[in-house]
């Protein structure tokens, strides 16, 4: 199944698409970017046709949408990756000229009021590196809780790395959502 089609007041997000790798070339060759991501930086632009491809592929357990301003140009993604019965795992991605923006916010909580009220889910968790403050900012901003830290998780192309684990369950979400 695509990803729907979801809107806010200023983004449309839409279902990951193969030809969007030139436009992601960009993000995921950023070393910033993608210093906290468990690959490092791409390094040519079929290294990143892959990956997107990889991402854009229905039936891969998860759902992935494009962030676009509205002209179609992914400025980076969403996830919600399959997990346990009614449980997601989000994960995403920006353009390093569009961060303090408000963009990856809006886009994320557009994604968890589907998960939440689409697919009835009753738990969104999100993993994060310990020394990714942006990323830790966010998921706090958003309500998020954290749960856990598990010590040497990942091994990543900066060594091996612990992460923390943020969780949001739908009760919670509608409560950050009357405040």
């Amino acid at each position: 199944m695509p990803a729907p089609t979801l809107t806010t007041a200023r983004l449309v997000l839409r279902q990951l698409r193969e030809d969007d790798a030139a436009a992601l070339f960009p993000v995921l060759s950023d070393p910033e970017v993608m210093i906290w991501w468990s690959s490092g930086p791409h390094t040519s632009p079929a290294e990143t046709a892959d990956y997107v491809k990889g991402n854009a592929s229905e039936g891969q357990g998860y759902l992935c949408w494009a962030i676009t301003a509205g002209d179609d140009v992914a400025l980076g993604w969403v996830i919600l990756i399959d997990g346990k019965p009614d449980v997601k795992e989000v994960g995403y991605i920006l353009h390093r000229d569009q961060w303090g923006k408000g963009i990856v916010r809006e886009a994320v909580a557009r994604v968890i009021d589907y998960g939440f009220g689409e697919l009835k889910l009753r738990r969104i968790f999100a993993d994060t590196d310990p020394e990714n403050p942006g990323s830790i900012g966010l998921l706090e901003r958003l309500g998020f809780q954290r749960e856990g830290r598990l010590r040497g998780e990942w091994e990543t192309h900066i060594g091996v790395r612990d992460s923390l684990i943020y969780g949001l369950l739908r009760d919670e979400w509608a409560m950050e959502k009357t405040r």
